[in-house]
């Protein structure tokens, strides 16, 4: 296994310096309440009766039951017919790879992408210790094939698939957008003929190393198990496997994150930095881990505005017509 080298202190550290700022909000500005608390699973209920598709829907590959949480689904989230522009993101809520924030990281950003003319669709993974890696991975995998294999029934572009995940999510979302294959035009199944590379990537505050001192514990616990195996450590420590086929990536995080510190996101932007891969990372001075669309934290409600111009540069929101 090759591994590409980690960023040196040098570069991080001034990465920190000059991407650390906190941004005020304007004297007049009024934060939005707090969302009505939702409670947290291993399975996601947050979608009421919308649509939803079983990824396999005879059994995923390693399923050691038939419950729910044995299920990996997505729900369908469709942006409106007349503002859909045919962009479209898988989501991955976070939860440390033992539960998911299916609420404020799932369906209130699907809402938002929406509100995009994005199509979203909230990605229902495995989690441990019931599973370990690589049931998360099968699953994101899966999720963007099938957005593309299924691509005219959405009316979506089979070539703006993004990946979008929260802390452990975005882990999963980072391992997505750096292991992937380009599908296998022969299988028997339609669904693995599409490549599983995502078109783009959002990570918010994201899980990437696996490796102390800034791993996160509970994330690598859940997905591989104790001990960890130092090969799969290595291997899923995103920062390493980047190449120049990373997709262009979006991150934010906070500098003084509690739960996931920020040297995650500043070793997996330098990483895409030296690889030539367009991206864009944006720090805040101070704020809680977990925040989702952060509607009531006046500075870091500007990251999905931020978020979306990012989206706007790179024509992922132009409007385009569905390719069959």
């Amino acid at each position: 296994m090759h591994c590409a080298p980690r960023p040196s202190p040098r570069s991080t550290a001034l990465m920190a310096l000059a991407l650390a700022v906190g941004l005020a909000a304007p004297a007049t500005s009024q934060p939005h309440p707090p969302p009505a608390p939702y409670p947290i699973s291993d399975v996601d209920t947050a979608h009421g009766d919308r649509e939803f598709h079983l990824l396999w829907p005879d059994g995923a590959p390693g399923a050691i039951g038939s419950e729910a949480a044995d299920q990996p689904k997505l729900t369908v989230y469709r942006a409106r017919a007349e503002d859909a522009n045919g962009a479209a993101v898988v989501v991955c809520p976070g939860g440390g790879y033992g539960r998911l924030a299916s609420d404020h990281e799932g369906k209130q950003v699907a809402e938002w992408l929406n509100s995009l003319g994005v199509t979203a669709f909230v990605l229902q993974y495995r989690l441990g210790p019931r599973y370990h890696h690589p049931a998360p991975l099968q699953d994101a995998q899966r999720a963007i094939r099938l957005v593309r294999a299924r691509a005219g029934d959405w009316g979506v572009d089979p070539t703006r698939v993004g990946i979008l995940g929260f802390s452990a999510g975005g882990h999963l979302a980072s391992t997505a957008a750096t292991h992937f294959d380009d599908g296998r035009a022969d299988a028997a199944d339609p669904i693995e003929r599409p490549g599983s590379r995502p078109d783009f990537a959002v990570l918010a505050y994201p899980v990437i190393t696996l490796e102390d001192p800034a791993a996160h514990v509970g994330s690598r616990r859940n997905l591989l198990g104790e001990p960890a195996d130092p090969a799969l450590v290595g291997l899923l420590s995103n920062e390493r496997q980047v190449t120049a086929r990373t997709p262009p990536t979006f991150l934010f995080h906070t500098a003084d994150d509690p739960g996931v510190p920020v040297k995650n996101s500043l070793f997996f932007f330098d990483a895409l930095l030296a690889a030539g891969v367009p991206a864009e990372l944006h720090v805040f001075a101070h704020g809680k881990h977990g925040v989702g669309l952060a509607q009531s934290d006046p500075a870091l409600s500007s990251w999905p505005r931020l978020c979306a111009l990012w989206m706007e540069g790179r024509g992922l929101l132009s409007r385009a017509p569905a390719r069959q």
